[in-house]
């Protein structure tokens, strides 16, 4: 029904207005009772399905990506399509508007999205206040969250750490896991914090004030899709310096190698399906050469069951959809959990 009847109808909208309306829509259906309708078509509960990572339990292994429900607004409502945990943010310690519109882009015949939001979200403060009505640990309907945290566009690379250490500490009591955004291509200098030094520094700060709690919380990395063997090497140093819990491999890449759509030079980050293989490659390299040292999550161009499979194959412990979200609609969370069953 979503792919046929839906999606052609979504699509024939821009982007962005859609995604707010969709919004809506799924609140409104909730606020009319349909929550119980959508978990008992989209949600499996089975406990071959769990997964226990950095002292978590998964419910499933498939989560949402960070970048569709920046603010927390809709966590609840999208865990009963189906998803295990959800990732929030990117948030920021100021409010920020993001990059002028348009800055959202479906490539339809390549089965992507090219994004250039910049951040856009209603700072951290807003977002603590909407997770505070998420139940405490251990209740039946607790929603797992993830807290994806960034710098502000106007703070400078030389004081970033400061705004992570802002959103780390403000969301420390409401989330369950942490993950660093270094590597959007959408806020300008943003991925020089990849390189080794400044983000072994990062990391470490963030971690010391970590280990200082009295129960510390995962911090994971994300990473781009667009580094170098080398590169990734230095990733696998840097966790094992630093002992972060994991990697989450992988956000947006700034290459269009391959594409056909009319509007693939449009500025920002693809994702989507020409991003299946790289990503794909990028875990199985983390995998390999740290000998499955760490935990890695992994996203990027997941649009079937076996586009997970195969992520799971070369080392992902977890997976998360977003553009797959978008294009294949609800079932494939269900779709993939069934065939992780299977095997």
């Amino acid at each position: 029904m979503y792919k046929f009847l839906i999606r052609p109808l979504f699509f024939k909208f821009d982007p962005e207005r859609i995604h707010h309306f969709t919004f809506s829509l799924i609140r409104f259906s909730h606020r009319i009772g349909l929550g119980g309708v959508f978990r008992s078509i989209y949600k499996l509960e089975n406990p071959k399905l769990e997964r226990e990572l950095f002292g978590l339990q998964f419910p499933n292994p498939v989560g949402l990506a960070a970048g569709f429900d920046k603010d927390a607004k809709l966590y609840k409502e999208l865990s009963n399509l189906g998803f295990g945990f959800i990732e929030i943010g990117t948030v920021t310690p100021k409010p920020q508007d993001g990059n002028e519109k348009p800055r959202l882009f479906r490539l339809k015949n390549d089965a992507a999205i090219i994004n250039r939001m910049g951040f856009n979200n209603g700072g951290v403060a807003e977002a603590v206040e909407r997770l505070k009505t998420n139940p405490l640990q251990g209740h039946k309907n607790r929603v797992l969250i993830g807290g994806n945290i960034g710098k502000n566009k106007i703070t400078p690379n030389e004081e970033a750490v400061n705004d992570y250490i802002i959103c780390f500490d403000a969301l420390f009591d409401y989330v369950d896991y942490f993950v660093v955004n270094v590597s959007s291509p959408n806020t300008p200098n943003l991925r020089a914090l990849q390189e080794k030094k400044p983000l072994t520094d990062l990391l470490q700060t963030l971690q010391d004030k970590n280990n200082l709690k009295q129960k510390r919380k995962p911090i994971l990395l994300k990473i781009a899709p667009d580094l170098t063997d080398e590169q990734l090497l230095d990733i696998i140093d840097i966790v094992a310096t630093t002992k972060i819990d994991g990697v989450i491999a992988t956000n947006t890449t700034i290459s269009r190698e391959g594409l056909t759509s009319d509007n693939k030079n449009e500025m920002g980050g693809l994702s989507g399906k020409p991003l299946t293989k790289r990503s794909t490659e990028v875990i199985r390299f983390l995998s390999q050469k740290s000998n499955k040292a760490f935990p890695i999550i992994g996203v990027g161009g997941i649009h079937s069951a076996k586009d997970a499979l195969e992520k799971l194959d070369a080392g992902a412990d977890l997976i998360q959809l977003y553009t797959g979200f978008i294009y294949e609609g609800p079932g494939l969370i269900t779709e993939i959990n069934k065939a992780i069953l299977a095997k």
